[in-house]
C-alpha cells in the first residue's frame, strides 16, 4: 500500500500504521510513502496513478495533501469513483475491486465524525454560531459540504467563512 504526500517519511501514519497491520492482522504487508511537491506537474499525478493501476503488487494508497490535484489530473484512469469523491472533487483513498481502480474520498466522513465528536448536540442551532474554516483544500471542502447540508435543517452555521491563500482555490470551492 502506499501513502501519498509531501513528506510522508516524517508523518505520524508511517508509525502508526505497522500497529494497525499488527492490530487488524493484515499478514505481511508496509506502507510505502511517495512525495511530490505541492500542486505537482499533472504528469506526476498520472505516473503514479498509472503505476498503481498497473502493478499487480500494488493495493491501493492513501492520500493527503494532493487530494484535488491528483484527481484533477488523472480523472480519466479511475474505473469506479465514490459519491463522495465525485462530489467533492478529490480522492483520499485508491483502491482496486476485482481489477478496477477505485477513487474515494474519506474526508467527508471522518471529519463529520470528528466534529460531532466534540460539538454538542444541536449547538448551531442553540448558538446560532458561525464556522471559521482555515485554507479551502480536501478538508475544508469536506467540512463546508457537511457543515451546509439541508438534511441538519436548523441545525447549520448562520454563516460559514472561509479563508486560502489562493483566491482560485476560494473561488472554486
Amino acid at each position: 500500500m502506499y501513502f501519498i504526500g509531501v513528506s510522508t517519511t516524517r508523518s505520524m501514519i508511517m508509525r502508526v500504521f505497522p500497529a494497525w497491520a499488527r492490530y487488524l492482522e493484515l499478514g505481511d504487508c508496509q506502507l510505502k510513502g511517495i512525495d511530490l511537491k505541492q500542486h505537482d506537474l499533472p504528469e506526476r499525478y498520472r505516473q503514479v496513478v498509472g503505476f498503481i493501476k498497473s502493478d499487480p503488487l500494488s493495493l491501493g494508497a492513501l492520500v493527503t495533501t494532493h487530494k484535488i490535484d491528483l484527481l484533477r489530473a488523472s480523472r480519466d484512469m479511475f474505473d469506479e469513483l465514490d459519491d463522495f469523491g465525485a462530489e467533492m472533487g478529490e480522492v483520499s483513498s485508491i483502491s482496486k475491486k476485482d481489477g478496477r481502480l477505485c477513487g474515494g474520498a474519506k474526508d467527508p466522513i471522518s471529519s463529520a465524525l470528528a466534529l460531532e465528536a466534540f460539538l454538542p448536540a444541536q449547538h448551531w442551532e442553540i448558538s446560532g454560531a458561525q464556522a471559521f474554516l482555515m485554507g479551502a483544500g480536501g478538508s475544508s471542502v469536506a467540512l463546508c459540504s457537511y457543515l451546509a447540508r439541508p438534511q441538519h435543517d436548523e441545525n447549520r452555521p448562520s454563516k460559514i467563512f472561509v479563508s486560502n491563500r489562493s483566491p482560485a482555490r476560494l473561488k472554486e470551492m
